[in-house]
């Protein structure tokens, strides 16, 4: 299993961005203005030479891309706090009926 190291990850993040602004036939300035970020904070995530999560993520939303950062935090299924609710619920207890018998004193 190959681990990528920080800044080989800042790499390959930045070449992705780099490639879908490309693909969309945006320039940097063009992209930079409609994410509101400088040309400088986009061209350093570019390079791979670190970048803001803010600045990330307003690229990324200009860019359409939003489902990049829902695969990083995907939607929990079963709340935490209802799983612990119900762990420590007792369950009811019932109570157990005998049928009575004919002849027989209470």
């Amino acid at each position: 299993m190959d681990v990528l190291t920080i800044e080989e990850l800042e790499a390959t993040l930045g070449e992705q961005v780099r490639r879908s602004r490309i693909a969309q036939d945006l320039g940097q300035a063009e992209l930079a203005q409609l994410a509101d970020v400088s040309i400088r904070a986009l061209g350093n995530l570019e390079r791979g030479r670190g970048s803001s999560v803010a600045t990330l993520i307003a690229l990324v939303r200009a860019l359409g891309r939003t489902t990049w950062l829902e695969d990083l935090a995907p939607a929990a299924q079963v709340s935490p706090m209802q799983m612990l609710r119900t762990s420590r619920r007792t369950p009811e207890r019932t109570r157990v009926r005998h049928p009575r018998t004919q002849g027989r004193p209470r």
